[in-house]
């Protein structure tokens, strides 16, 4: 079974400490291979990468190509289109080269650095580790307008309250509906409920499932 990390965003997830070309405040890294040979996957380390939307996108793009090796330049031009909402077509050359400086000198290293890709830069490559493969990143993402599961199923549980009850103690218009025919309609509504909150853990929020990161709608 491949192992499973979740970590919970709410709201846009814009870069939190990294200036505008992905340099840390300290000046960033230098334009170095990295490679993750032998650097366990954790749970902190994972935290970190997730932490940030630009590595959470190039990492939805690595997971969506498996096992195969990229390109740094064509990972960074997916990576811009996603956050800046346009084409790889309509990207100009400097939205382009910034992100490509971000994820040459920061994001890879780090990603490299907690065991998940393995970067070279004089190829300009990159590549999942084999533990990085197997393991499932997944997002969860309130959109503006939803609201957390745990929320929806106490809402459902009170209508459900307010269905049995009055049916059990024969109120009116409840007592038109047996007590068995309103449960069978609850757990109908149980049931698509559930179905809908399995997609939307083990696909929508999923980095990979999709052609497009949990954080981008589907055009």
């Amino acid at each position: 079974m491949p192992s499973t990390v979740q970590e919970r965003t709410e709201g846009s997830g814009h870069d939190e400490t990294r200036s505008e070309d992905g340099r840390s405040e300290d000046g960033g890294r230098s334009d170095i291979s990295a490679r993750s040979d032998d650097v366990p996957i954790s749970r902190d380390g994972v935290l970190e990468v997730l932490s940030n939307r630009r590595r959470r996108f190039a990492l939805h793009y690595l997971k969506s190509h498996a096992a195969e090796e990229v390109s740094l330049h064509d990972l960074a031009e997916q990576v811009a289109s996603w956050e800046l909402g346009r084409p790889v077509a309509d990207l100009d050359y400097r939205e382009r080269k910034r992100v490509v400086n971000a994820m040459r000198q920061h994001h890879l290293p780090k990603m490299a650095d907690n065991g998940l890709v393995d970067y070279d830069s004089r190829r300009g490559s990159v590549v999942l580790t084999p533990a990085a493969a197997t393991t499932e990143f997944y997002v969860d993402v309130v959109p503006e307008r939803g609201i957390p599961w745990g929320l929806y199923y106490l809402g459902l549980s009170a209508f459900s309250l307010l269905c049995l009850v009055p049916a059990w103690l024969n109120v009116p218009p409840f007592s038109m509906v047996t007590p068995l025919g309103v449960s069978v309609f609850l757990v109908t509504i149980v049931t698509i409920s559930a179905l809908g909150h399995v997609y939307d853990n083990y696909v929508r929020m999923r980095l990979g499932a999709r052609s497009v990161p949990p954080e981008v709608e589907e055009g």
